[in-house]
């Protein structure tokens, strides 16, 4: 069948392919340069045996001039190579950055990806490449030496087994501490970001000298790897040069002897000479800029393993704006590349309009519904609906401006107090004042040094917490969404920010939002229409929150007060 010997269409297969059909090109470019860079080796062989001999000067400036012309054809095709290399380079960075941003932020990843394509970017507009489409090219010019001389030819493939043979020893010698290191690297790398995203408790806690011994231990261990690899592969690196340079003396001395048994003239010791130091060099150059191979055919199979084998889907056809209608049908949830799950048998529906609260101790799996009901993670068993759709398959730039999210973790993002709120589109000024008054958060902005316009530093870092929650909150209602989910909305806020809370849920279930509010203060489940207790993993009760509250209230006061007096006396 054809569909099944097809190639699976990927932004990571459509980036490669394009970079291959320029290789091609530029491949075509090196049959000439190559053809043009025996130039020298053919001046010096007519220089020799037809111009000393004749003693012509007009023989000797028309080849000069031929030769000057063939060097500058071969300086503009160079320029034309390289030129093409870095316009490769940049297009295959604009093919799939964009793709490997987008589906690092989604999956949660760290920018391991991001640098892998850098990394490949680079190799494919550097100078290795062009190496590498120059050793085809080898057999050619050893066929030239064994035409100008068989001897001369024998001692000219001698040399490239010998360097081949150093090519692969320095293959085998650095392969596997190349890889270890770039692994050990890549992994203190991702400790560093994360640390970093903590380091306010790391320096309140004094944290600093343990979590930099850890560092420490695995940066200087793939640094031990790298240094190990790079001293083999210097070690080869000067093999192959002294090798080349052993070559050289021993195709002009072999040649000597041929002129002094007039077997060959000086010509022809003199262009095997230079033809068979062209026909070798991508060989050492090779050797010489092993590493660079290696660490771009990692960051390949990198992103061939993470963004490979999954096709871009298909443009969705764009449903209406959602009115906010929820359901979970049978669904199971757990985190990302998890599989026992943390919540499950969630089987509810809320009308549009509806203001819903569930409350629950520590690790019920209460933020897992949060994100099921926005749809950032997927189930692993059921669907969770919003207006009939699958909100998990509806394109998140489709659905996205139709939800509102407020995590437990506020993260904003460097740019001013009004492009976090409009989440960084094109910002109603109207709109991100309204969401900011109906967050309670339009007075506390006005106080910043420039008021909307005030830049954000990294996770808002120049923010106070209520600051930030407010901030997070506006960003939330900004547009007034269908479904709008808040977890934990007060939890770094006062008395009046938890009243504002509480009077934007009024609001928006007026303007027929449905509101999805997560939170163990019962000021803020008090104003909810329905009340939903989870308990490991489970809903234990949902209703109307007049009923239920009350059955809360008297779990906890049913429960055992300890005995302090005791101690306080003991």
């Amino acid at each position: 069948m054809p569909g099944a010997t097809a190639k699976l269409e990927t932004p990571f297969r459509r980036a490669t392919d394009g970079a291959k059909a320029v290789l091609k090109q530029i491949a075509f470019f090196s049959l000439f340069i190559n053809l043009l860079m025996l130039t020298s080796s053919i001046y010096m062989l007519q220089v020799y045996d037809r111009v000393l001999a004749s003693h012509s000067q007009s023989t000797l400036l028309y080849l000069t001039l031929f030769a000057a012309g063939c060097l500058a054809t071969l300086a503009a095709l160079e320029v034309v190579r390289t030129r093409m290399l870095v316009r490769m380079g940049a297009r295959f960075d604009a093919h799939l950055s964009g793709q490997v941003f987008a589906r690092t932020l989604s999956a949660g990843r760290n920018g391991q990806a991001l640098r892998d394509v850098d990394t490949l970017r680079g190799f494919l507009a550097s100078a290795q490449i062009l190496h590498l489409l120059d050793a085809p090219w080898i057999p050619v010019y050893l066929g030239l030496v064994y035409v100008l001389h068989p001897m001369l030819g024998h001692v000219a493939l001698l040399g490239a087994v010998v360097l081949f043979a150093l090519g692969l020893w320095n293959e085998r010698a650095t392969r596997a501490p190349l890889a270890e290191a770039g692994e050990e690297l890549a992994a203190s790398t991702r400790f560093a970001e994360i640390s970093a995203r903590n380091a306010e408790a790391v320096r309140a806690m004094g944290m600093l000298p343990g979590l930099t011994a850890i560092w420490r231990r695995r940066h200087e261990l793939g640094l031990g790897l790298q240094g190990r690899a790079s001293d083999r592969a210097g070690d080869i690196s000067a093999i192959a040069k002294a090798m080349r340079f052993l070559l050289q003396i021993a195709i002009l001395g072999v040649g000597a002897w041929l002129v002094i048994e007039e077997q060959t003239t000086a010509g022809v010791m003199i262009a095997a000479s230079i033809v068979m130091g062209r026909g070798l060099a991508p060989v050492e150059a090779g050797i010489g800029g092993w590493r660079g191979f290696v660490q771009a055919r990692q960051a390949h199979a990198r992103l061939l393993k993470e963004f490979g084998g999954s096709a871009e889907p298909a443009p969705a056809m764009p449903l209406p704006a959602p009115a906010g209608r929820v359901t979970f049908e049978n669904v199971a949830g757990a985190p990302p590349e998890h599989r026992k799950p943390t919540i499950q048998d969630l089987n509810f529906t809320l009308e549009a309009g509806t203001c819903l609260g569930i409350t629950g101790p520590s690790a019920a799996g209460k933020s897992t519904l949060a994100r099921l009901a926005v749809g950032v993670w997927r189930p692993l068993s059921g669907i969770v609906r919003l207006d009939g759709a699958n909100v998990a398959d509806w394109a998140r730039e489709h659905v996205g401006p139709h939800i509102g999210y407020l995590p437990q973790d506020i993260e904003l993002f460097p740019g001013t107090v009004a492009e976090n709120i409009a989440r960084f589109g094109e910002a109603d000024p109207h709109k991100v004042v309204e969401a900011a008054q109906l967050a309670g958060a339009h007075q506390v902005i006005l106080e910043l040094p420039r008021g909307y316009d005030t830049h954000i530093g990294p996770g808002g870092i120049n923010l106070s917490g209520g600051q930030r929650q407010r901030i997070g909150l506006a960003r939330a209602f900004y547009g007034r969404p269908a479904l709008i989910v808040l977890d934990e909305p007060t939890s770094n806020l006062d008395a009046e920010g938890e009243s504002a809370v509480r009077q934007a849920m009024d609001v928006l279930r007026a303007a027929g939002r449905t509101v999805i509010v997560i939170a163990h203060r019962p000021a803020v489940l008090g104003g909810t229409d329905l009340l939903m207790v989870v308990q490991r993993g489970q809903v234990t009760s949902l209703g109307a929150t007049a009923e239920v509250m009350p059955q809360i209230t008297r779990r906890v006061v049913a429960r055992p007060v300890p005995d302090t007096a005791g101690a306080g006396h003991a």
